[in-house]
Parts: C-alpha cells; structure tokens; sequence
C-alpha cells in the first residue's frame, strides 16, 4: 500500500501545469523524431540537454524521459510505410511491418504496433513502480567496493553485448574512460591530460561530447544516404483501414504478453537496451511459431512481438538507472549525466532523498504513455507528410540547433569546436564500424568508478583483495570476467572462422 501513496505523489507532482507541458513537449517531440529516420533519441536529447539547465530536475528529466520512450512509438511508422527504421530497435520491424504495408494492411500494421507499445510500456511502468524501490533498499547496503565492481561489470557488459565487436566495444569504453580522467584531480587539484589548454580544466563537456558523436556524427553519416523518398500515397491510412481481422486478434496478445517479458527482462540489464530486446523477442516468436515462414512475409507476430519488447524495455531500463546509478545505454547516460549537472545524485538515496523526482518521474510515464496513444492514432496523416520532407532541408537545421545548443552551456566558442571534433570523431567511427555509445557510458562512469575505488582502497588500506573478498562485489567481478572470457572467445572465433560478406 505504500508504493500506491508514494503513486499518488508522484501524480500529484506529474500534474502540475508545468511538468503536463513538459511531458507533451517530450512525447511529441519524440514521436517527431522517432518518425524521422536518421535523428533518433540520442542526437535529440543531446541538442535539448541545454535546455534542462533552466528547469526545476524533475521538470527536465520527465521530458528527455517523454523523448526516449517517444522515439520508441514513432520508430515504428517509418519502418512499416517506408522501410526506413527511425530508431535502431524499429529495424526488425521492417521485416513484417513493410510486407503488410504493401498487401494494403499498412493501416492494421500502425494500430497493433501502437497498441502492443502501449501496452508493453504500461506492464514496463509496472514493473518500475514495483521492484525499484526493493533494489533500492539492498542498494543501500553496498560499499565503495560493490559500486565500483557494479559500475565494472555495467560497462563491460555494455561493451560486450551491444551490436559489433566486442573487442571494439571494450576499446571504446577505455576510450571514455581516457576522456573522463581529462581535467582537474578533485583529490590533489592536479591538471590531468589538459596540455596547457584552460578551457580542458573542468573537463570535456558532456554536452558536446554527446551532441558531437550523436548529432553531428548522424548528421554527416546520413546526408550521403537516400532519404528522400515518400511514402506511398496511393494507399490512404484511414480509421476503417485499421481495425483487425479476429485472425490478427488471435495472434496479438500472446506475441504482445511474450515481447512485453523479453522487453522488461532485457531492458533492466545494463548493457542491453531496447535494441537488443526487440530482437530477442522477434527471435523467440519465431522461433516458437507453428508457422515461422510466415515471418517476413507480413506476420502480424512479426510486428507485435519486437514493438512491445521495445517499449517494455525502454521503461525497465530506468530500474538501474535510477536506483543504482548505472545506466543501460547511452541514452539513460545522457539521463544520468543530466540528473548529476542539476545536482541530483542517481542511486539508492534517490528515493528517499527527491520522492518528487523518481515518483512524478514514474507517474508521468503513464501519462506519456496515454499522450502517445493519443498523437499516434489520430495523427497518423501527419506523420506520413511528415516522411515526405527532404533530408537536405532538415539537416542544416539540426547543425544550426546543435551549435546553439552547446554553445548556450558556457557561452563559450570552444565547445563548438570541441562538438565538430567530436563529431568527425563519430562519423569515423561508424565507417570502421565502432559503437559510440560505450564510449558514452565510459566518459560518464570513469569519474564514479574512479571516486569508488579510491574510497575502497582508502577503507582497505591499500589491500586490493577488498573486491574478492567481499560478497557482492566477488560475484559482480566473477559475471565481469565470465563476459571478458567470453569476448575473447567470440574474437578468437570469429579470427578462426572469418564470416564472408556476401
């Protein structure tokens, strides 16, 4: 009974004027760029963190929230009318989403993805509101020990079982652990890695880092690519168009109930995400499916499955989130990085410390989730326009927005600069085929990671064995080194037996 008065707080605090506004500014927002494809939540939240400065942490959290399980609804409709995924977890939704747009049941394929969205985000918010505050509680037992090695084992297995390499992966973690240890010691005062350089005594700024990999690197990667081509007009989306048959029906709430459970387990591990659940869920409908050819030849399973998965897992991801401090991928860094610049410190204490923020946070979620069912449905025309924009028109606006974006933080010209580096930086790494988003996470942990191992060594005076010896942190360090293994016998493997691109 406590956690549904502690709910009712959280509306309280959700309904007020100024954070509804923000709530459907996010969704909206989210929604916009979900159906664009080649923006995506990570570049949009990056060009909007500026913003957060100016409003109360809950306010500005609940709309970068409204923007990340927004993308996760609007992904879906560029993916079924025009085979172009909006978001990387909307990729698996071409397979059966575009073979149904074009045997005329584009309409049905937008109805049940939005409605299996809404009802895996829903059971995801459940899930949150329930078991958040008892990992909270056994959070608090941890020591700087256990921190460090939870925070370890979060960063390998971001590197580890994200898309691509795993070697590249690990690579890219040192690489943001290199970038955070750029700035002044906060023990000793010492400059570390700055070269002379004033403006690199505070560190490289989060702001840039995120908009140049994500905004600036996308940019760049996507204005050589086709995106102006249009939807189809021939086929008009109308109410009528969307009801399903009794067959959809039957084949809909088992996929939804199957992807909503593959969702919210994947999405609370840290490392995983909504990308990596969507698949899983779309392998294990098929693989359990009496019919599997059907899959890709416009299987409704094919489209329900994945998209319940997606947005069960983008609201489970918060779990770790916010009551560990551990952020699952790159976008709940960017959260993480945004609740510690207003002053807000992630992790077991965040519950009992700012009620106001993890509970309005949890109840704006329902509200989101009511708000997107609302845009998507009834607007459905206006998002298909809305695929018919070129991309050479779009593009220098969102340079133009990432530059005053960053350059608002500090009023400072060099972090413009710091963005355009970074931003080669990204597009390089996309042709050699590195995922940015550990280097993300890195950046972000290296200085807790950093913190924590200080503290434990302080306590244990010096005696490295504190992180075996103790329970928690033995067992976090034992799964650490089981994925090391395990991403040296992937390479190794994959050395011995080369796959060979067709």
């Amino acid at each position: 009974m406590e956690v549904f008065g502690d709910l009712l707080f959280g509306f309280q605090t959700a309904f007020s004027l100024q954070n509804l506004m923000y709530c459907f500014i996010g969704v909206f927002l989210g929604t916009f760029v979900g159906v664009l494809p080649g923006i995506g939540a990570l570049a949009t939240i990056s060009m909007l963190l500026p913003l957060t400065f100016y409003v109360p942490p809950t306010t500005a959290l609940i709309m970068l929230a409204g923007i990340y399980y927004g993308t996760q609804y609007g992904g879906s409709t560029a993916s079924i009318l025009m085979n172009l995924p909006g978001t990387p977890s909307s990729a698996v939704t071409c397979l059966d989403g575009y073979p149904m747009s074009n045997s005329g049941r584009a309409g049905v394929a937008l109805f049940v993805t939005t409605l299996a969205s809404f009802i895996g985000g829903s059971i995801g918010i459940v899930i949150l509101t329930l078991f958040s505050p008892s990992l909270a509680e056994v959070a608090l037992a941890f020591g700087p020990a256990e921190y460090f090695a939870m925070m370890l084992l979060g960063l390998v297995a971001a590197s580890t079982l994200s898309q691509g390499s795993p070697v590249k992966g690990i690579a890219m973690v040192l690489a943001g652990l290199c970038l955070g240890m750029v700035g002044t010691d906060v023990q000793t005062g010492q400059q570390r890695y700055t070269f002379g350089i004033p403006e690199l005594s505070d560190g490289f700024n989060l702001v840039a880092i995120a908009m140049g990999l994500f905004g600036v690197g996308e940019v760049i990667a996507s204005v050589n690519k086709i995106r102006d081509q249009k939807a189809d007009q021939r086929q008009k989306i109308t109410f009528r168009s969307m009801v399903p048959t009794r067959d959809d029906w039957s084949r809909f709430w088992w996929p939804m109930l199957r992807g909503t459970g593959v969702g919210s387990f994947f999405g609370a591990l840290p490392g995983t995400g909504t990308t990596i659940s969507a698949f899983m869920a779309y392998a294990v409908e098929k693989k359990i499916s009496k019919t599997p050819e059907r899959f890709g030849k416009g299987a409704v399973e094919g489209v329900v499955s994945p998209e319940a998965a997606n947005n069960a897992a983008s609201q489970t991801a918060f779990i770790p989130t916010l009551t560990l401090g551990i952020p699952g991928d790159a976008v709940m860094a960017l959260m993480l990085g945004a609740m510690i610049i207003a002053g807000v410190q992630p992790g077991p204490r965040l519950i009992t410390e700012h009620p106001e923020i993890f509970w309005g946070l949890v109840a704006s979620f329902w509200i989101g989730n009511v708000l997107l069912v609302i845009l998507n449905l009834p607007l459905i025309g206006m998002w298909v326009k809305l695929l018919q924009i070129p991309y050479r028109f779009l593009f220098p606006s969102i340079l133009m927005f990432i530059a005053i974006g960053v350059f608002s933080v500090n009023n400072n010209t060099f972090d413009i600069f710091m963005v355009l580096i970074f931003g080669v930086f990204g597009y390089f790494l996309m042709l050699l085929r590195f995922e940015p988003a550990p280097l993300l996470l890195g950046y972000i942990l290296g200085p807790l990671m950093e913190e924590h191992l200080r503290r434990a060594m302080l306590l244990s005076r010096g005696d490295a064995t504190v992180f075996v010896t103790r329970p928690i942190s033995a067992a976090f360090i034992f799964v650490t080194t089981a994925l090391l293994l395990w991403a040296i016998y992937a390479a190794i493997k994959g050395k011995i037996n080369p796959k060979i691109d067709d």
